[in-house]
């Protein structure tokens, strides 16, 4: 059993938390403009700059070359300000590219372009102080601060080498009040490690004693949050693959800084550096990009392969499960299986309401995906639905969606009603794998519950699956129905097609660029091929998706079969027509 989401609660149970976070964050906005506070940010000033944290994230000075030419491209739009124009003092294309502007997630490549970067990023950086320095609602909401105070942390020593003794005094106070206000921020449990880690790595770039405070401060704060968002289990409580690797790449970061300050890492540190590393390892899959699951972009395999390059037992078997998810492997395949209940409460902002979703590669390219949702996408919060991953449905009905209203603006979309309690059972035998997985999401509508079962064999270098569900109760019988239809689906990557049989019981999916491709043939009633979408890096892309229908009687349930097996070399003329 992998857990379960907490019991459902009266309609509008969102709206007292909402109102109560809102006042506590009014207050605290309110205290943050107070002669006081101000006072409290400012004091005591840092004599100037300790150590120098290096993000090891790769910097790319492309982005660099087109800021010092004039063009910010952020979030997918592009803002034109002319050489050594200003980003600030004009409206944004959108709030997306506002929030990455004021994130300064670009300072890195303009760093990377070089020397003449470096004098640019000082100017940016001033003409930001001069309009948003003091405070301001959005360029110091929590989402944006958290960030910039670590990318700010993280350049500051590259950018004060240019600038005068009053302006690296200025940027140093700067980033001392950012970092103490992002640790006072009752922002909930969610970004809490990501937010103490950020405020660390400036206290351990700022000198004197007013670093010494803010470092035992964070690091304070860091020890006592990081056991939660990086369970046991590993991964991310979010069950993020993404957010693992974003703060494996925050960790990593602090750890070096604090050598650089001759102090050793505290042991939740190190713990949480280890467990994060292995998870990256296991969500790493065959074509160097992560799993993308639960708001987490598959990412490039560049910007993987950098926090595993720092990883000393990279070269360690992959374990079979890790954070909830499952991994199945033959000589060509590779499946990644949701094997757990989605986030709840707080770390939901992000999570997708898809049981038992499934990602497959075939020698080592994106065959079988989800659609790629994540928060930084431009999609709709409906990509977060079941329609939109490689699992089954039934009915109308979701497994959870995102929170709307008012309680949405203030705690942040979460998922709400989804499903509860998963279940899994993983089997190994000589030459052949297979899971067992069910969940209740529908159980209480429906009386049905969802399960699939996943096997592989290993000889054959096929997948075979089948998606049953089964009779657990009497149901809702809504409008006193005896039968809801269902759907199985399989979202293909865009560099995927599919050509489906005469006989409508078989598709050819073949790669692009490849001349064999891989049959999924399957039992149902009906089966289609429809459009779909599919994000990365926060753009859509025009894909496919196999839909397989068929209709479950509520007394007795249905199931459907498949099997995903290689196709021959080359197409054999009037096997399959282009859908």
């Amino acid at each position: 059993m992998a857990g379960a989401s907490p019991p459902s609660l009266p309609p509008g149970r969102h709206v007292v938390p909402a109102l109560a976070l809102a006042l506590r964050v009014g207050l605290a906005q309110a205290w943050a403009t107070s002669p006081p506070r101000r006072w409290a940010l400012v004091h005591p000033a840092p004599e100037g700059l300790a150590a120098t944290p290096a993000d090891l994230r790769p910097a790319d000075p492309e982005t660099g070359r087109r800021i010092l030419a004039g063009a910010f491209l952020l979030a997918g739009e592009t803002l034109a300000v002319g050489p050594r124009g200003d980003p600030w003092d004009r409206p944004s294309p959108s709030r997306r590219f506002a929030v990455a502007l004021h994130r300064f997630g670009w300072m890195g490549g303009l760093l990377a372009a070089g020397p003449e970067g470096a004098v640019e990023g000082l100017r940016l950086t001033l003409e930001w102080r001069r309009l948003f320095g003091r405070w301001n609602a959005f360029a110091w909401s929590a989402e944006v601060l958290e960030r910039r105070v670590f990318n700010l942390a993280c350049a500051a020593r590259a950018l004060c080498v240019r600038a005068s003794e009053a302006e690296t005094a200025q940027i140093a106070l700067d980033l001392a009040r950012q970092a103490r206000f992002l640790l006072s921020m009752p922002e909930g449990p969610a970004r809490a490690a990501e937010r103490a880690v950020a405020a660390a790595v400036a206290g351990a770039a700022l000198g004197g004693a007013a670093g010494e405070r803010l470092l035992t401060r964070a690091l304070r704060r860091l020890e006592a949050c990081l056991p939660v968002s990086v369970p046991a289990d590993g991964g991310h409580a979010s069950r993020s693959p993404q957010a693992a690797l974003e703060l494996l790449f925050d960790l990593m970061t602090l750890d070096e800084a604090l050598v650089q300050r001759g102090m050793a890492a505290p042991d939740e540190v190190l713990r949480a550096i280890d467990r994060l590393a292995a998870a990256v390892r296991f969500f790493t899959l065959a074509d160097g990009r992560l799993a993308a699951f639960h708001g987490g972009d598959e990412l490039e395999a560049g910007y993987v392969a950098a926090a595993r390059a720092q990883d000393e037992l990279g070269a360690r078997t992959v374990p079979a499960a890790r954070n909830g998810y499952q991994r199945l492997e033959a000589r060509s395949l590779q499946i990644v299986a949701d094997a757990a209940a989605a986030p709840a409460g707080p770390w939901s902002v992000t999570a997708c309401g898809q049981p038992l979703a499934i990602e497959v590669l075939a020698g080592a390219r994106r065959l079988i995906v989800g659609a790629g949702w994540s928060p930084d996408a431009q999609g709709p919060q409906a990509m977060r639905l079941v329609d939109a991953a490689s699992t089954a449905s039934l009915g109308d009905a979701p497994c959870g969606e995102p929170l709307r209203g008012f309680p949405a603006q203030v705690l942040g979309p979460r998922l709400v009603d989804g499903y509860g309690a998963v279940e899994t059972r993983r089997h190994e035998a000589p030459g052949a794998l297979w899971l067992e997985l069910a969940h209740d999401g529908w159980a209480k509508r429906f009386g049905l519950r969802h399960e699939r079962r996943l096997y592989i064999d290993i000889e054959a270098d096929e997948l075979r699956g089948e998606d049953r569900f089964t009779p657990v109760g009497p149901g809702g019988r809504p409008g006193g129905r005896r039968f809801a239809p269902f759907m199985v689906r399989f979202h293909l990557h865009p560099e995927v097609s599919a050509l489906i049989s005469r006989d409508k019981k078989s598709v050819l999916l073949k790669p692009e660029g490849q001349e064999s491709g891989w049959w999924l043939r399957n039992d149902a009633i009906e089966v289609a091929i429809e459009p779909s979408l599919h994000y990365h890096q926060g753009q859509p892309r025009r894909s496919q998706q196999i839909v397989l229908r068929g209709q479950a009687r509520l007394d007795a349930g249905a199931r459907v079969r498949w099997k995903l097996s290689a196709a021959a070399r080359g197409r054999v003329d009037g096997e399959a027509d282009e859908a």
